[in-house]
């Protein structure tokens, strides 16, 4: 992948470790960098993603549960690879406390 920080491909990388059947929030990538407040960078880079097919950024909610209204290929589409994925959206939201990747 060309042109890609240290921190993205961290996210990118990130991405992929997250189960079937399990969501992460942006706070939650964030935490994982090591900087709480780094969420709106996370969608920065979730919102580029190059390879969404391989790095499954359709995994990631916010902190409510709530699908992304600006993810890369649609709302619609993010909804239908978690319930592909055996994930229960209900009004474009994901129960965490049972989804959640902990």
């Amino acid at each position: 992948m060309k042109n890609i920080t240290p921190t993205a491909k961290k996210v990118y990388d990130y991405l992929r470790t997250i189960p079937k059947g399990k969501v992460v929030t942006y706070g939650q990538i964030a935490e994982h960098l090591g900087n709480k407040k780094m969420c709106r960078a996370v969608g920065n880079i979730l919102h580029a993603n190059p390879l969404p097919d391989y790095y499954p950024c359709y995994k990631v909610v916010n902190a409510k549960g709530l699908l992304a209204k600006n993810f890369g290929l649609g709302i619609e589409e993010q909804k239908q690879r978690l319930e592909k994925d055996g994930i229960k959206v209900t009004d474009y939201r994901v129960d965490l406390e049972v989804f959640k990747w902990k």
